[in-house]
């Protein structure tokens, strides 16, 4: 009796929390582009990881190693919504393929660089280039939204399947770099470069999936990939049904009616004269989400380095890489609970809820004496770390349509790329002056801020949550 109730309990339990994830699995095709892009985007966890130890090891200057890293991260950032955007306007393949030689041969080229001791301003010139590296858990996403347009409760469990898929990447990429590289950083640039080809291959090998481009898109409407991008600009721009806003839209959708008109005829194009900003996805809402992003990536990565400065301090250095394993493993059992639940609760709700846990839990490290109290808040606290990147994810679903996401995406993190840039450059200085109490102080401040940015574009934030997502845009 004991056994069969056990059975029944095991069972509800997996319907409960795994059903939806498997018959997102079971889609035909999913698999391998869902679990390819998250194989070829091995480079993030664990570039960073190898040239760090890579460079102390040939070089002995965790200086020189914290500049190069830092270089990566910042032309990461800059290139991100470059390809993030190119990938919307000519197809995930055109781009993403030439984007992975230049990465393989700025791979090479590190490595090779590393271990025949060249001067660092070679490595300098070589670091940049490794931040080519194609917007994988983006385009995965973007394809999930495709696969799935119209079903928008399938839509937020495959937001938080990749949220899943990307949390196992980190808690077996950054231990996996610090051995491989510990051993050799020619095995680590070896053993990352393989993963990116063999990645690479399964999501780009899958064409069934792939979203059509703005260029395929504006060539089934007769358009031209401008006018085509104007339009939809002109379409999801409109939130209000105001005579003017109307009015507007009309007269522009019949100017490009007249244009796609007269080129069928084969006579020259009218001039549309449609205004430059109309060709920005940056509106208020996506605009206060990037802000929060960089908020988060700056009160998150002074977080890290105040940690690791309160381990020195404690003896405890080998403590550090199991404190934070326990962050990404409590983010990922919240991201699988929370996915597999389809909630009620408004979305805008659930974002400042799950940010809110993470501002007020990392402001308590300020009061917290030892490296195991921080451990605990950290298993707390957790949960709620991949939830309020899944929900940023839905709310860009309501901001932009899908042909514009990956770049929305590649924004958003761009901007927490920055901020963690900024927050562990300042939190260093005042680790320095003070130890991580002084760290922790940047931590408290960086934190209210973001809270305070996300508060501040509460409004937009809300508004476009109550409105559907725009998984479907009629031209």
């Amino acid at each position: 009796m004991k056994k069969a109730s056990f059975k029944q309990i095991r069972s509800a339990l997996y319907n409960r929390l795994f059903s939806g994830y498997a018959e997102l699995l079971a889609t035909p095709h999913s698999p391998r582009f869902a679990i390819g892009a998250v194989i070829a985007a091995m480079p993030y966890p664990m570039i960073g990881m190898t040239i760090t130890i890579s460079v102390q090891h040939y070089y002995g200057s965790y200086g020189l190693a914290g500049s190069l890293t830092a270089v990566q991260a910042i032309a990461l950032a800059i290139v991100g919504p470059v390809l993030g955007k190119l990938v919307d306007r000519f197809g995930q393949r055109k781009v993403s393929i030439p984007t992975i030689f230049v990465w393989m041969a700025a791979a090479i080229g590190m490595v090779t660089a590393i271990t025949s001791h060249a001067p660092t301003w070679v490595l300098f010139t070589i670091a940049p280039f490794l931040a080519a590296i194609p917007p994988w858990g983006a385009m995965s996403r973007t394809r999930w939204t495709h696969l799935l347009n119209g079903k928008p409760r399938k839509i937020e469990t495959a937001l938080s399947l990749s949220s899943i898929f990307d949390e196992c990447l980190w808690v077996v990429g950054n231990p996996l770099a610090s051995i491989l590289a510990v051993i050799s950083g020619v095995l680590a640039f070896s053993f990352t470069g393989i993963c990116v080809l063999l990645g690479a291959f399964m999501f780009l090998g899958e064409l069934t999936t792939e979203p059509p481009s703005q260029t395929d898109l504006a060539r089934a409407a007769g358009l031209s990939r401008k006018e085509y991008r104007a339009k939809l600009a002109l379409k999801i721009a409109q939130p209000a049904a105001s005579p003017a806003n109307v009015a507007g839209t009309l007269v522009a959708n019949k100017v490009l009616e007249e244009d796609a008109k007269r080129r069928r005829r084969g006579l020259k194009h009218l001039s549309l004269h449609l205004p430059k900003k109309a060709d920005s996805i940056m509106g208020p809402g996506l605009l206060s989400l990037c802000a929060t992003w960089f908020g988060l990536g700056a009160f998150q990565s002074a977080t890290s380095i105040s940690v690791i400065a309160m381990a020195k301090e404690q003896n405890m250095q080998q403590f550090t890489g199991f404190v934070f394993a326990c962050f990404s493993i409590s983010s990922l059992i919240g991201v699988t609970i929370y996915g597999a639940k389809h909630w009620q609760i408004a979305l805008w709700k659930r974002f400042y809820f799950c940010l809110a846990v993470l501002v007020v839990g990392m402001c308590s490290f300020m009061f917290t004496s030892h490296l195991w109290a921080i451990m605990i808040i950290y298993l707390i606290i957790g949960v709620c770390q991949a939830p309020t990147w899944v929900n940023g994810n839905q709310i860009v679903l309501h901001l932009v349509p899908p042909a514009r996401f990956t770049e929305a995406v590649a924004w958003m993190s761009a901007m927490n790329s920055i901020g963690g840039s900024m927050g562990s450059s300042i939190a260093g200085v005042y680790i320095d002056q003070n130890g991580s109490k002084g760290g922790f102080a940047t931590v408290f401040a960086f934190a209210i801020a973001a809270l305070a940015i996300a508060f501040i574009g509460f409004k937009q934030i809300r508004t476009s949550t109550e409105k559907p997502m725009l998984t479907e845009v009629s031209l």
